[in-house]
């Protein structure tokens, strides 16, 4: 159920934000978020939070139809919650549109050639990811491999197509690194689930993002399902750039940017304080 707009068309006290309110410290995110309030001299304090912490937040603000402005990213369920927007964005720190890739360790393509063919052949869309999301976001309560395994249930012709031609295995293991972001989860539970389907035994292992592509680079794990190009992972796609096997987007489209309640009177990354 989205949040109802006020009787006098929006709130006037966007002066009051003194805050942004972030995710996990390290992350991408923040990185380009900071990035961001330096680019556009803003008069606001970049808070570290936690994906969870964030989303408290942003529901007791939405109750109180008070302004707040978080860090935010397109996959998500929240959206079918709220009504949001994205700010625009006119210095394009943020950037106006992102792709999630599939990268693989060197020399996964030999060693497990059926996995690789897989993960190469995975791709779905943003209204995919939402679903699953939703179902193991909105209710604590469904572990999110239910959530992917019901989804592949629905979609059992593209799961299908994916693994076409592909040889099964036996009790192979591949091991595979997420961040503990639900977009992520949700990926990546669903390929796991395929990949078990193929014979593989996996190992998930959740990671930050540089070391995740550390560890990749190391050959320590398969893959990940985690890249956002090309602005989210920029740097450290660029720090290990020809140690790992970019196998391109799992799904195209995708957004993040500092998001408020479509209650607030601003458009613009613009419109916020600045010094």
């Amino acid at each position: 159920m989205g949040c109802q707009s006020s009787s006098n068309g929006g709130t006037n006290k966007e002066s009051e934000i003194t805050e942004i309110v972030g995710i996990e410290p390290g992350s991408g995110t923040m990185k380009i978020a900071e990035e961001t309030i330096e680019a556009y001299n803003l008069d606001l304090k970049l808070l570290p939070s936690s994906e969870p912490a964030m989303l408290t937040e942003l529901r007791n603000a939405i109750k109180k139809e008070e302004p707040i402005v978080v860090t935010l990213w397109q996959p998500h369920w929240i959206f079918t919650e709220y009504d949001l927007k994205f700010l625009e964005d006119p210095k394009g720190t943020l950037g106006a549109s992102e792709n999630i890739h599939t990268m693989v360790r060197l020399g996964l393509k030999d060693d497990h050639p059926s996995a690789y063919q897989f993960l190469d052949n995975f791709y779905w869309e943003v209204d995919d990811m939402n679903e699953v999301m939703s179902k193991f976001g909105k209710d604590e309560s469904v572990e999110p491999r239910d959530a992917a395994l019901e989804w592949i249930e629905k979609n059992r012709d593209r799961v299908n197509k994916w693994i076409e031609g592909i040889k099964p295995v036996h009790n192979e293991t591949i091991k595979l690194a997420y961040t503990n972001y639900e977009t992520e989860i949700a990926s990546t539970n669903v390929v796991t689930l395929i990949l078990e389907e193929l014979g593989y035994n996996v190992e998930l292992t959740p990671l930050d993002m540089g070391i995740a592509f550390e560890s990749l680079a190391n050959g320590e794990i398969d893959g990940m399902l985690i890249a956002w190009l090309p602005v989210g992972a920029a740097s450290y796609a660029e720090q290990y750039k020809g140690q790992i096997d970019d196998l391109g987007p799992n799904l195209e489209g995708a957004q993040q940017g500092f998001v408020v309640p479509t209650y607030m009177d601003i458009d613009s990354i613009e419109d916020l304080p600045t010094k």
